[in-house]
């Protein structure tokens, strides 16, 4: 009675199904029927052939484990997933071409390239050929350790290998409670920054003056950058070759091109003088001099 019933069940959906799916089902009724026709005594055996056949209707029509009765569905998947890695273990297979190199020189590959970070693949081939290894560039760059981060070094560690012998220095105008304009010089050096001087009238004597006291003659950095304002005459420029130092002008309209100075006067205006009123000359040297102390606490 239940068999009649399940007969009817599938009568009834058989229009709901495809017709492609419909001749599969019956394909693969059909090949269990010739398999159990040639069945001996004992469990039904199957040929690689039949597992075949099966396989190959599975990837096309996954519905046909419904009706699967002389093994299981996890067998037929068990073969699919068999087969599958036989497959790509086919695809996979060794071409031929150029031979792995010896355990020992890949070994010493990777020791030298984190023994030197910077060094690249160019540069470990040139050694290892200095040494007599033959190895092709290709397998360095192959078995190097590969790094996270870039080869080179950053901008943060250029800058802190170049600081000492860098420096920066500009002007920057502060208006007073009389509305008169005092010019302050400000020079960035080693990572630090100071402010030294301050006047109503600057001349290029005045500047010469403002870099002596800032840098000592036996600690003046090798380069000073600078805008080309006409304030730097040949007074500046011959001060700064008398003290061993290059001039360093930017390029015109270029003010980020001397972005530490740049950054200094930001930080002098809104944390200093933006909450002062200037009183005159005098007071204007005591808050710049206040400021230097507090902006660099080691010094």
């Amino acid at each position: 009675m239940i068999g009649l019933l399940c007969f009817a069940l599938a009568v009834l959906a058989s229009p709901f199904k495809s017709k492609v799916r419909l001749e599969a089902e019956n394909a693969v009724l059909r090949h269990q029927l010739h398999v159990l026709r040639r069945r001996l005594h004992g469990r039904v055996r199957l040929t690689n052939h039949d597992r075949w056949f099966f396989i190959q209707l599975y990837r096309w029509f996954p519905a046909i484990l419904k009706v699967l009765t002389i093994i299981r569905p996890e067998t037929l998947v068990r073969w699919h997933r068999a087969g599958f890695r036989c497959y790509w273990r086919w695809k996979s297979r060794p071409h031929g071409g150029r031979p792995q190199i010896d355990t020992e020189l890949r070994v010493l590959i990777q020791r030298i390239s984190m023994e030197n970070p910077l060094w690249g693949a160019p540069r470990i081939h040139g050694e290892l050929l200095k040494l007599g290894l033959e190895v092709a560039q290709s397998s360095v760059a192959k078995y190097m350790v590969q790094r996270r981060g870039p080869p080179c070094q950053g901008w943060r560690t250029f800058l802190h290998n170049h600081a000492p012998d860098i420096a920066a220095m500009d002007l920057f105008v502060v208006p007073t409670n009389g509305f008169d304009l005092l010019y302050a010089s400000s020079s960035c050096g080693s990572i630090v920054g100071t402010s030294r001087g301050s006047t109503s009238q600057p001349t290029r004597q005045w500047i010469a003056r403002q870099l002596t006291e800032a840098f000592p003659w036996d600690g003046a950095p090798g380069y000073m950058i600078r805008d080309r304002d006409r304030i730097y005459g040949t007074v500046v420029t011959r001060r700064l070759r008398a003290m061993g130092i290059r001039d360093k002008p930017i390029a015109p309209a270029s003010p980020w091109q001397n972005g530490f100075a740049e950054r200094l006067i930001g930080s002098i205006r809104r944390e200093c003088l933006d909450h002062i009123i200037v009183l005159g000359e005098a007071h204007l040297r005591r808050i710049l001099k206040s400021y230097a102390c507090y902006y660099n606490p080691a010094s």
